[in-house]
């Protein structure tokens, strides 16, 4: 089912392998994306985001970790497994069942010099904490004039779940992309919980990062320069998961991959999509979109979230306030998640989240293509 809303050609750059950010070595994927599959090593999300965490609590004393059960118990989703017993109860700290208080320690924290990353249960449990994030972290580097900054990362499970029903399955990418003062990051895949997790942990802002609840047991290949302690991918670009010419898929997270499942089938029938991972969704990378929209003159944004205000909502705005308006053959197209709490019933849950066959069927529409639409079931 999902939900599809209307509203009204790239000059392939090829990047250098690396290049030096603030001190920092930024890889770019495209230098071994090619052949990850063929000798890259596997590890699921939960892994990458426990081996970026280890990293970073190693590499800067400052850097701790506080949240409900992320110590003693390893994390709700065992993404702190082990490091208690390497750091200790100084660096990995448990707090009782209250968001506003541990968050706002954690924010105090920052401002006196260090960097903490706070874990959120679950996205939906940040709601207890938003005046913290928000008018504590957000605003006070502003308001003190930038005598006073918050280097904390906010991270935890976002998006639907499974059975959780409606308080505790839901996507806050736009939420707190709405807010200046906050970094958005949105990870896809293992490279990306590294690169922009540690990325994240070494900013001077506050970032909310939001993992997918669904994604942590995924196993991806992770090649070795992803492995490397120094890789760090910059925070406000996006990335080109997969080249085409006909028509531009911009997703988040897990949905990257539902682009991915219906580019496949819709490369079987001639019709070849260019799917961008956007990563970072505050700031939004729109140089890498409006270059791919001169390519394939056809745009179409895809998240699990809800569509009023969403990032399709912003991105498919942009586009309309810059050349690329031009250059559209179509209107830009947004598929959301439908517009209703998440429901309990299973095969309800099912059909509120966007499919491969939600894309290829709106795929096949501004194209004008006609015939078979998929092969994948719902």
């Amino acid at each position: 089912m999902a939900v599809v809303i209307f509203g009204f050609k790239i000059i392939r750059k090829l990047a250098e392998d690396t290049f030096i950010l603030n001190g920092h070595h930024i890889w770019h994927r495209k230098s071994f994306s090619s052949f990850k599959s063929l000798w890259a090593k596997q590890m699921t999300v939960r892994d990458a985001l426990n081996s970026a965490l280890d990293e970073e609590l190693k590499r800067d004393e400052r850097v701790f970790l506080i949240g409900e059960e992320v110590a003693l118990y390893n994390g709700a989703y065992k993404v702190s497994k082990g490091l208690l017993d390497k750091y200790g109860s100084k660096r990995l700290v448990d707090t009782p069942i209250s968001e506003q208080g541990f968050a706002g320690i954690a924010v105090g924290a920052a401002l006196n010099g260090l960097r903490p990353i706070c874990e959120f249960m679950t996205w939906n449990f940040s709601m207890q904490a938003i005046d913290q994030i928000i008018n504590s972290a957000a605003k006070t580097f502003y308001m003190s004039g930038g005598m006073l900054g918050a280097p904390i990362v906010f991270r935890g499970p976002n998006g639907a779940s499974a059975g959780v029903a409606a308080q505790h399955s839901q996507c806050y990418a736009a939420w707190y992309s709405h807010c200046p003062g906050l970094k958005v990051l949105s990870p896809y895949n293992c490279e990306d919980c590294r690169g922009l997790l540690k990325a994240a942990i070494r900013d001077p802002d506050p970032v909310v990062f939001l993992e997918h609840e669904l994604q942590y047991s995924v196993t991806y290949p992770v090649s070795d320069q992803a492995l490397s302690e120094d890789f760090v991918l910059e925070i406000g670009k996006a990335y080109i998961e997969r080249h085409g010419k006909h028509v531009t898929l911009a997703a988040h997270a897990k949905e990257v991959q539902t682009c991915l499942d219906a580019a496949k089938e819709l490369a079987g029938q001639g019709i070849e999509c260019e799917v961008i991972n956007l990563r970072s969704l505050r700031p939004l990378d729109m140089e890498t979109i409006c270059k791919s929209v001169a390519k394939t003159n056809n745009l179409i944004t895809v998240e699990g979230g809800w569509p009023q205000c969403g990032i399709g909502s912003e991105i498919s705005a942009r586009i309309m306030e810059s050349e690329s308006f031009f250059l559209l053959d179509s209107p830009v197209i947004r598929v959301t998640g439908v517009d209703v709490p998440m429901p309990y019933a299973k095969n309800l849950e099912t059909i509120v989240q966007p499919k491969p066959l939600n894309i290829i069927t709106v795929v096949k529409k501004i194209l004008g293509v006609r015939g078979k639409v998929s092969s994948i079931s719902l």
